[in-house]
Parts: C-alpha cells; structure tokens; sequence
C-alpha cells in the first residue's frame, strides 16, 4: 500500500480498493491538532466525498497510548488557536464537515477534549480496552466547542452524559461500550483489522444507497416527524431512480456480486 502525507502529520493510504486509512501522525505532541492538521483533514474529506471509489474511511493514529490530546496549547498560547478550524470543516478541519462518507474512528488510547470531538464526529467508533475518552474543558474553565456536548448526548444515556461534561472526568472503554458509544471492543492487537472489517462491510454495498442513507441518519435528531418522512420520500425515490438500484436486483438474480457505479 502506498502513504501519501498529507501536509506533515497526517497520512493517506488505501487498503483495497474502497477503503482509505487516514493515520494522525504528530507522536511527539500526542496527535495534538496544529493548523497543519486541521488542513490535512479538511483536504482529505474534498477527496474522498466525491470519489465514488472510496466507501468508508479509517481514521486512526500513530501513537502507541493516544488518540489525539486535542488542541496543541503552544499553539495557543502563540496566538494560533484559530488555524485549529477551518471553515469548511470547523476544529481539526473535520467535526463540522458535511459527509455521506462514512468514518469509523479506531481509538487504542486516550482521546480527551478536542479528541473525543473528533471522534464524536465520526460515524462509527472501534476501540480497544485501553481506550480512554472525555472532554475535561470544564476542569479548566473552557467550553468543549467542537461539537461534543452535543454529540456525546446523542451517543449515551442523557443524564450519563451529562454527568460526563459537568464532571469533566474521564470514561473508560468498557463503560463506553456498554453505553453503545462503540461499534466494537477489541483487544489492541486487533483493533486496526477490526475497524477495516467493518469498513469493507460498509464498501461491499452500494456508495450512493449508503451515502443517502448515512445522510438521512444525520439529520434524524435535527427535523420533525413530518420532515424527516419527506425527506425519507426522496431520498427513496433518488436512490430507486440509480443505476445502482437496477444492478443490485440484477446481481442477487444472476447470482453474482454486484458491480456499483455509484449512481
């Protein structure tokens, strides 16, 4: 497989051929997220949403023990805290972008603050028992404003939640799991097979049947009843209307895999 390094700290690799691997690549500042990070996710997302070819997305981390430890300080404390956004993308180029492509987030340490927003912001979570996760701005006087107060209430029981970002206190692996916040809990070892395992599911099926989906699963929490069978309406029509919707029937007749076109 070939890495490409987008900027300097993040790589770019595809496992197959649908599904990429984005690796944080910063060990010595803990994947701490710089301007330079946050325009690598924001170029590899203009990349891999229009290509129908990659179907899902690994992002994952270099560093033995941590994930990401969220914003780099000394770049604050040098007056750069803005280059941490884009705006496309808002913190680390990536927790406000718009994507049918699914994320899965393989995390086999610490992913606190600006960390657990990054991973809040992806579809899926695989972790291993090692992991850790919180979002501990409080602690300090700060408001978490990359989207995890939000997000983690989507993700887990609501007074758990709450407790989480009033206490700022961290929450362990397998408490995380049994809440659902993860997809999978696997032993370290396993952790970077695992994520691609589900994302080679996710890319053996239709890309704009799963992208329309995804994009339907996004907006659930944000629209009425009314609204969302509307939505539901044409977003079944768009994807009837597909070259994809015609091969897949084909296919499972003929008794052969499916060849997507992705429209």
């Amino acid at each position: 497989m070939t890495i490409e390094t987008i900027g300097e700290h993040v790589t770019f690799q595809m496992h197959g051929d649908n599904v990429a691997i984005v690796t944080l690549n910063r060990p010595k500042q803990r994947n701490a997220i710089n301007p330079d990070i946050a325009k690598a996710l924001e170029t590899i997302v203009a990349r891999t949403e229009p290509d129908p070819n990659i179907r899902a997305v690994v992002l994952a981390s270099s560093h033995e023990t941590v994930f990401c430890a969220g914003a780099d300080l000394a770049e604050v404390a040098k007056g750069n805290a803005g280059g941490m956004a884009t705006e496309k993308g808002g913190f680390a180029g990536f927790v406000e972008q718009d994507r049918k492509t699914p994320w899965i987030a393989a995390i086999g340490g610490s992913a606190f603050a600006g960390g657990c927003e990054i991973i809040l912001a992806c579809d899926m979570i695989v972790a291993s028992h090692e992991a850790k996760l919180g979002l501990p701005e409080v602690k300090r006087g700060l408001f978490a404003g990359g989207g995890g107060p939000y997000r983690l209430t989507r993700y887990m029981p609501r007074n758990i939640a709450i407790e989480l970002l009033t206490t700022g206190d961290p929450l362990d692996a397998q408490r995380a799991y049994d809440y659902g916040m993860f997809n999978r809990l696997v032993e370290k070892a396993d952790l970077l097979p695992s994520a691609l395992t589900l994302a080679e599911a996710i890319a053996c099926n239709a890309p704009m049947a799963v992208g329309e989906t995804l994009n339907f699963a996004h907006q659930a929490f944000d629209l009425t009843e009314s609204e969302l069978q509307e939505l539901s309406n044409q977003t079944f029509y768009k994807v009837l209307s597909s070259d994809d919707a015609k091969e897949g029937p084909r296919a499972f007749l003929e008794k052969r895999p499916p060849v997507w076109k992705g429209k």
